[in-house]
C-alpha cells in the first residue's frame, strides 16, 4: 500500500511522454547540455578550455548522480550549485570550467524554456491528430440533419457534421495561438546576474562582439534561433503567462466540446465510447455515464484556473527579479502541461469512437420540424390565394395548441394534422408531409463542412507530420 501522496496527473491522466518532458532526468540532463554548450562556445571564442574537458562533460551528460547532488544541496541550500559540484565529481578534469561566468538562471531559465517548448510540440501533434479525427467524422456526417439549439432550446436544423466543425474551428484557433507562441520561444541566453552580461564581458576582456557571439552560439547549439534581447536575471515571466494562456485556450475548447457531448449523451443522440465491461454506476446498472467527457471538463476547469498563476507571477516581479516565482512555477507550469496533455488524450479517445444514434436524432428532428416548417407551409398557402396575415395568426393559434398538447398532455405533436384539417390552408396531409423533409431545412450545412475542411483544415494537416497515437487511458 502506497503511503505517500502521488499526483493524479502522473498516476491517472498524463502520458508517459509528457511526464518525461517534466521529469528530473529531462531537467538535469538539459542543465548539463547547457553547460556543455557554454563550454564549447567559450572555447570557440578563445577561452582556455580543452576538447578533453568537453568530452568528459559529454560522456557524463546522462549519468546524473542524484545522491551526490542531494548531499550537496543539504549543505549549500542551492540546487544549481549542488549539481555543479555533483557534475564536477564525475568530470574532475572539467570541474573548474563548469558554469564558467554563468548565474543559476543560465541553466534554470534556459531549461524551463526548452522544456516548455518540447511540451508545446507534443501538444501540437496531439491537436493535429484530434483535428484529423474530428474532420473525418464531420465529413461522414456532413448531411445528417439534427436539431440545432440556441439557449438549449430547439432551433433551426443543422447537421451532425456541421456541429463537429464548430469544435474543429476552435481547435484551429488554438493551433494558431500555439504556433505563434512556438515561433516566438526565446532562450534567456547568457545574461549574467542582472542581465548586464558583465561577467562574460570580463571573461572576454571587454570584447563586446564575443559576448554577443556567445549567446548566438549557445542558442544555435540548443536548437533555438532567438534569445531575449534584454532581461533582468530571468527571462520575462510574461512568457510563462503566454504559454499557459495557450493551454487555457485548449482547455476552453475541450470544455465546450465536453459539455456538448454530455448534453447529446443525455438526449441519447451521441455517446462517447463505452467499453463492454464498463460500469456506469455502482447502484444503477443500466447507466452509461459520459465519464470521459466529464473528466475533460474537470481537468479543463483546473487548467483554466491554473493559468492565473503565471499571470500573477508576471505582474508581481520586482525589478530584475524576485524568487517568489520559483516554488509556484515548479507546480503550476508542469501541472498545466500534464493536465492539458491528459485532456487531449481523452478528447482523442472520444473522437476515435463516437457512437451516433441516427434514429433517435431523426425522432427528435421530426418532433420539432412541424413548427419549423410553418413558414414554408404559410408561403405555399399564400401562393394558393390565402391571406398572409390571417394565415400567420391561424398558424400561431395551431402552434400554441400543439405545443400545449406536447408539453402539458405529453402527447404527439399534431400541428400538421391540425393544419391539414383547416380549410383556410387548402392543403392535404400528404402535401404537408412532403414539406417535412429534414434535408430541405439544413441550408448549406453539407457544403459548409466540405468547404471548411478543404479550405481551412486540409492546408493545416498537409503541412504537418501527424503521427497518430493510440490512446490507452490509464483509468
Amino acid at each position: 500500500m502506497k503511503n505517500v501522496y502521488e499526483s493524479p496527473l502522473n498516476a491517472r491522466y498524463a502520458s508517459d511522454e509528457m511526464q518525461y518532458i517534466f521529469s528530473p532526468n529531462m531537467k538535469f540532463t538539459t542543465w548539463r547540455k547547457l553547460w556543455i554548450a557554454l563550454a564549447e562556445a567559450e572555447k570557440e571564442l578563445g577561452l582556455n578550455i580543452t576538447d578533453e574537458q568537453i568530452n568528459q562533460l559529454k560522456s557524463n551528460v546522462n549519468n546524473i548522480n542524484y545522491e551526490v547532488a542531494e548531499k550537496y544541496e543539504k549543505q549549500f541550500r542551492h540546487d544549481v550549485m549542488s549539481h555543479v559540484h555533483a557534475y564536477g565529481e564525475l568530470c574532475p578534469d572539467a570541474k573548474g570550467i563548469i558554469h564558467l561566468g554563468a548565474t543559476s538562471c543560465y541553466v534554470g531559465d534556459n531549461t524551463d524554456v526548452i522544456i516548455m517548448t518540447e511540451g508545446l510540440k507534443l501538444l501540437r501533434n496531439k491537436l493535429l491528430i484530434l483535428i484529423k479525427k474530428l474532420s473525418d467524422f464531420a465529413l461522414e456526417y456532413k448531411a445528417m440533419p439534427t436539431l440545432g439549439y440556441t439557449h438549449y432550446q430547439p432551433a433551426q436544423l443543422v447537421t451532425v457534421g456541421k456541429r463537429a466543425c464548430l469544435w474543429i474551428q476552435e481547435l484551429l484557433m488554438d493551433l494558431e495561438d500555439l504556433d505563434h507562441t512556438l515561433d516566438n520561444m526565446k532562450l534567456l541566453g547568457s545574461k549574467g546576474t542582472t542581465g548586464t552580461q558583465a561577467s562574460f564581458l570580463n571573461l572576454f576582456d571587454g570584447d563586446h562582439e564575443k559576448v554577443k557571439k556567445l549567446e548566438a552560439l549557445i542558442a544555435e547549439k540548443m536548437g533555438f534561433k532567438k534569445v531575449f534581447a534584454v532581461s533582468g536575471q530571468t527571462y520575462p515571466r510574461k512568457l510563462d503567462s503566454r504559454v499557459l494562456g495557450v493551454l487555457s485556450a485548449i482547455a476552453q475548447s475541450a470544455y465546450k466540446f465536453g459539455n456538448d457531448m454530455r448534453l447529446l449523451q443525455s438526449m441519447k443522440e451521441m455517446e462517447e465510447p463505452f467499453e463492454e465491461k464498463q460500469i456506469g454506476s455502482s447502484a444503477m446498472a443500466y447507466k452509461r455515464n459520459p465519464m470521459r467527457c466529464e473528466r475533460i471538463c474537470s481537468l479543463a476547469r483546473y487548467v483554466i484556473i491554473d493559468a492565473i498563476n503565471p499571470a500573477i507571477t508576471a505582474s508581481t516581479q520586482w525589478f530584475e527579479r524576485t524568487l517568489d516565482d520559483s516554488a509556484n512555477k515548479r507546480i503550476s507550469i508542469p501541472e498545466a502541461f500534464l493536465a492539458t496533455d491528459a485532456i487531449l488524450n481523452i478528447y482523442i479517445n472520444v473522437a476515435s469512437g463516437f457512437v451516433v444514434y441516427p434514429k433517435v436524432i431523426a425522432k427528435h428532428v421530426m418532433e420539432e420540424l412541424p413548427f419549423m416548417a410553418t413558414e414554408n407551409i404559410m408561403m405555399e398557402a399564400v401562393k394558393r390565394g390565402g391571406d398572409r396575415q390571417e394565415l400567420h395568426e391561424q398558424i400561431r393559434t395551431h402552434s400554441m395548441e400543439a405545443g400545449k398538447r406536447v408539453k402539458v398532455d405529453g402527447e404527439k405533436n399534431d400541428l400538421i394534422e391540425r393544419i391539414a384539417n383547416d380549410p383556410m390552408f387548402g392543403m392535404s396531409l400528404e402535401e404537408l408531409n412532403s414539406v417535412l423533409e429534414p434535408k430541405h431545412y439544413i441550408g448549406r450545412c453539407a457544403e459548409q463542412v466540405e468547404e471548411f475542411i478543404e479550405n481551412e483544415v486540409k492546408k493545416v494537416l498537409a503541412t504537418a507530420d501527424v503521427t497518430d497515437i493510440v490512446v490507452d487511458l490509464k483509468v
